[in-house]
């Protein structure tokens, strides 16, 4: 280990938040990292267990924990703290390839994991992992290794979230050449327009672009394969196809639909036009920014968010941002324990309340926390036009497995703008349609048991990856998805495979 003792020498410091009244005025990164000093004495911390749960990347309960990448972080945490960041950057590279996206985006399985969580405070593992990357990068550190040699197949990757991202990287350095599709404009899937700029800057996407496209990856945006581009044709040109579009079939809600009652939309909707509004004017401030026919605004609007998880929370930040009148987030599970049960025992993921930024930022600006637990959207009202302008919620309450609402707890509060973030319910079904693949009763790619292959007629050479085959998921399990299918798709292409 690194500092015998540090875990009771120093104390955990998290990279601090830009105070909220400065925040909320832009859409800039709202995290600001620690002095060098600082985050060596962060990373001493770290006890170099014997058995580190940190990257164990198990289930428990139904629940991951750990990390799914199987970071090497004792190891990385002892060379930060001696100051050798380059050692300590080989180290993390060498499960993840992207640390500057999990780094920013991730919700730390590994930190509720840590044994130092267990009675304390876990230590900054995910703000650690930032630091190496970004320090590498602004030091030049991490430079283009295209491979050497090639192998002469060619791969084609449909969708380029963090699972065809991973997989386009690992198969590129295999040798392969590898073509990644993208339907959007820009690559990234919901790095790019599912998560807002102020937890993950574009720029560090297109940074990794660059650098993916030195090392010999192809990119394709505006392609939408199985609509606008035959299937057959890729099936013709490339030796595998590995199927990434994600679960983007979002769930809706009974008493509202997006594109039935104006003013109702979907939240991925809403934050992706937030997010190429401020990407086509080149700014960090919406103030700036000239409205148009796609873009959705909460400003001076009553927003009402459905679900509490990461997509509502930021849709909360993003809806402050543009200057919403009020903003109330409905929860139909109860609220969670203040601290863990004795049910929920470490190291399992931990249950706990969790105020976000979000959450935090419209309790400064509003006097309130926003969320309103165990409640459910019972009905809207509508005006002349069709747009809503109310909605009634009411409590529910679980019985017998089954939910239902309680009698007399309804309230009628006002609603400009509702924004549906209540999961994804599986993959849009005409990509797998346009290969022949089978989709299971989830609406995920059906696979050949314990593989990544895709069950396909008289196909064996497409897979898939990510949350098309796993359903709605992590970033950090997406690339772990991607790179454990890239470890498939090039020992179908070499017959052995080397990865």
């Amino acid at each position: 280990m690194g500092k015998e003792g540090g875990f009771l020498t120093y104390h955990r410091k998290n990279n601090q938040n830009i105070p909220v009244e400065e925040r909320i005025k832009n859409f800039r990164e709202l995290h600001m990292p620690l002095s060098e000093d600082e985050r060596r004495q962060q990373a001493a911390i770290c006890m170099n267990c014997g058995v580190p749960f940190c990257q164990s990347g198990m289930m428990l309960s139904g629940m991951m924990t750990g990390c799914p990448l199987h970071n090497l972080i004792p190891e990385w945490n002892d060379e930060i703290y001696r100051g050798n960041d380059v050692h300590a950057l080989e180290r993390l590279l060498k499960v993840n390839p992207f640390p500057e996206f999990t780094g920013r985006v991730c919700p730390a399985l590994c930190e509720k994991a840590c044994m130092c969580a267990q009675y304390g405070e876990a230590v900054t593992i995910r703000d650690n992992e930032l630091y190496l990357i970004e320090t590498a990068f602004l030091h030049h550190t991490v430079v283009p290794h295209p491979p050497q040699k090639r192998s002469g197949k060619r791969v084609a990757v449909i969708g380029s979230g963090p699972a065809g991202l991973a997989a386009a990287d690992r198969l590129n350095a295999r040798g392969h050449e590898v073509t990644v599709y993208e339907r959007e404009d820009r690559i990234g899937g919901l790095l790019m327009y599912g998560i807002p700029f102020m937890k993950l800057d574009k720029d560090a996407i297109f940074r990794r672009q660059r650098l993916m496209e030195e090392e010999g990856v192809h990119f394709v945006t505006n392609a939408n394969i199985g609509a606008d581009i035959a299937a057959e044709e890729l099936l013709q040109s490339y030796d595998a196809l590995l199927l990434c579009c994600g679960a983007k079939c979002a769930r809706t809600i009974p008493a509202a639909k997006p594109g039935e009652v104006g003013g109702v939309y979907f939240a991925v909707d809403f934050l992706t036009a937030t997010t190429k509004a401020l990407l086509a004017q080149k700014t960090y401030d919406l103030h700036t920014i000239k409205q148009n026919k796609d873009m959705i605004s909460a400003k001076d609007k009553h927003v009402v968010i459905i679900g509490g998880g990461d997509t509502g929370n930021d849709c909360i930040g993003t809806a402050i941002r543009h200057g919403a009148r009020s903003v109330t987030a409905i929860e139909m599970m109860p609220m969670p324990p203040k601290s863990r049960t004795e049910d929920n025992p470490w190291p399992e993921w931990d249950k706990s309340l969790k105020t976000d930024y979000g959450h935090e930022e419209a309790i400064a600006v509003f006097g309130h926390d926003p969320r309103r637990y165990a409640s459910t959207v019972q009905s809207i009202q509508t005006d002349k036009k069709g747009s809503i302008k109310k909605a009634t919620i009411v409590q529910v309450a679980f019985k017998d497995g089954k939910l239902s609402e309680v009698a007399g707890t309804e309230q009628e509060i006002p609603c400009d703008l509702m924004l549906i973030a209540a999961g994804f319910t599986g993959c849009e079904p005409y990509v797998p349609q346009a290969f022949g693949a089978a989709v299971t009763q989830r609406n995920v790619v059906q696979t050949v048991h314990g593989t990544h292959q895709a069950k396909c007629k008289a196909n064996a050479k497409i897979f898939t990856a990510g949350d098309m085959r796993t359903g709605q998921s992590l970033v950090v399990r997406a690339i772990a998805d991607g790179l454990a299918a890239a470890k498939e798709v090039d020992a179908f292409l070499t017959g052995y495979g080397s990865i």
